[in-house]
């Protein structure tokens, strides 16, 4: 998050209920004559005033094309120039709304709550390679997984050979058959030498990187009981380290937008 766009209102009740019941905004913070939503990063203003401020235009944009077409008000189009699939409207003072889709891939731009929330186990890719440029952030990023006592005992094994991801993908049958629908897999290992916490440590940096990859719209997926002799064989690795899982990682062949059904929060608090 880095900014608030505010606007004055006369009709601050109404433009609240606009954003909040139509557009899926949420009431981030009411100070009474002023109040801000939020919707994912963007977080916009509205300050009660005698006038009303319509001079910029809002944009909304989506991870997926089937949500700009589920809040379209008017045919949405592609506009080929800057290659993204969107709609305008108007909000109840006639403030111009922008909804889109980017027709290609965009930087990171997730918050901390939305990643938690939206995160989905992906056995689905694309064959599109990874750029270098975005697996170096990916690795930079997954790099601040805590450890006991800060003992950074894990690393990260990257297979881009295809004979070894698809013995990888065999190891467990249809349960490791993930693996092999991406463009390459990792491997999180944990080195027993560096610290007396392998499993916990290897396991946290597991999920860290898991997140991680997300932020760059990376799809991946837990592969349980990969701590295996031939696992470590065929990635070459010495026979006492631990293998916490091995992911595939690659673009998700279609974008989850739907969340799954979660018991309330009080149920896991015992």
């Amino acid at each position: 998050m880095s900014g608030i766009v505010f606007f004055k209102t006369q009709k601050l009740d109404d433009i609240t209920k606009y954003y909040c019941d139509g557009l899926d905004c949420t009431l981030w913070l009411d100070q009474g004559d002023c109040r801000i939503l939020r919707h994912g990063n963007l977080m916009i203003g509205f300050h009660e005033g005698d006038r009303v401020d319509r001079e910029a235009l809002i944009t909304f944009f989506y991870d997926d094309r089937d949500e700009v077409e589920s809040s379209a008000e008017s045919s949405p189009v592609l506009n080929e120039k800057y290659r993204i699939y969107q709609f305008f409207a108007r909000d109840p003072e006639n403030r111009r709304l922008e909804f889109q889709y980017f027709n290609h891939r965009v930087a990171e731009y997730y918050g901390g709550d939305e990643l938690l929330v939206t995160r989905r186990s992906i056995r689905k890719f694309k064959p599109d390679p990874i750029p270098d440029n975005v697996l170096e952030k990916l690795f930079d990023l997954s790099r601040w997984a805590p450890t006991a006592r800060n003992t950074q005992g894990y690393y990260f094994k990257i297979i881009r050979d295809r004979e070894r991801i698809e013995r990888l993908a065999a190891t467990r049958g249809a349960n490791s058959s993930p693996i092999g629908r991406a463009p390459l897999a990792v491997a999180i290992c944990g080195d027993p030498a560096l610290t007396k916490r392998t499993v916990q440590d290897t396991c946290i940096a597991a999920y860290h990187f898991l997140l991680a990859a997300w932020t760059f719209g990376l799809g991946t997926c837990w592969i349980a009981d990969m701590d295996r002799d031939e696992v470590k064989q065929c990635l070459e690795i010495s026979g006492d380290h631990y293998v916490a899982t091995v992911t595939p990682l690659g673009y998700p062949g279609k974008f989850p937008v739907k969340i799954p059904e979660r018991k309330e929060s009080s149920w896991f608090i015992r």
